[in-house]
């Protein structure tokens, strides 16, 4: 069942993993060594992969005996990593800065938009969220991806380097938030007193 409440929380939460605004700095560099990115390719690439992962990512964890538990507490220390990254302005994670060749896809789809902290976070909020719920968040990430790689240029003169500065930071404090209420929501489960 639809549930505008879970919809938004869960948009909310991806949009500020995907880091789109964030990676604009990034994407601008990758269009001026590369020439033109596919936004249609790329969007639908990283959709492909988080769906996948939406629908098949606990199977994969069942294959090595995993729990969903266990992966929400690893993903909330991915969350937490990727919070930090963005208000003290450090790189944990690294793109691959090889991978010219298809840069719709490589690193623009994954690991930029449907990296292994967007893929730990889809995971991990099944354990909060339905997973319609989850969809349609998805869909609408998918949808603020594909319009902010369609605009980066427009992007890049409205909000300054500070502006996007301050949106990093105020999205990485929302992280912080959320990747220790899952920890704390998902640390004790399973265990009796």
């Amino acid at each position: 069942m639809l549930d505008f409440k879970e919809i938004l929380s869960v948009t909310l939460i991806l949009f500020s993993v995907i880091d789109i605004l964030g990676s604009i700095p990034i994407i601008i560099n990758l269009r001026q060594k590369v020439g033109h990115i596919q936004s249609e390719k790329a969007t639908i690439a990283a959709g492909v992969l988080m769906v996948l992962f939406l629908l098949v990512g606990k199977s994969i964890l069942n294959l090595f005996g995993i729990g969903v538990d266990d992966f929400a507490i690893a993903g909330a220390l991915i969350i937490f990593a990727l919070g930090a990254e963005m208000i003290l302005g450090i790189e944990i994670f690294k793109p691959d800065p090889e991978a010219t060749n298809s840069a719709s896809i490589v690193p623009i789809a994954f690991p930029l938009i449907a990296g292994a902290g967007t893929l730990t976070t889809i995971l991990t909020l099944k354990s909060e969220y339905t997973q319609l719920n989850i969809g349609v968040g998805i869909v609408i990430n998918l949808i603020i991806v594909y319009i902010v790689l369609k605009s980066t240029n427009w992007l890049e003169r409205k909000l300054g380097k500070t502006g996007l500065d301050v949106l990093r930071r105020v999205f990485g404090i929302i992280l912080l938030s959320i990747a220790i209420k899952i920890f704390k929501s998902n640390l004790f489960e399973g265990v009796s007193f």
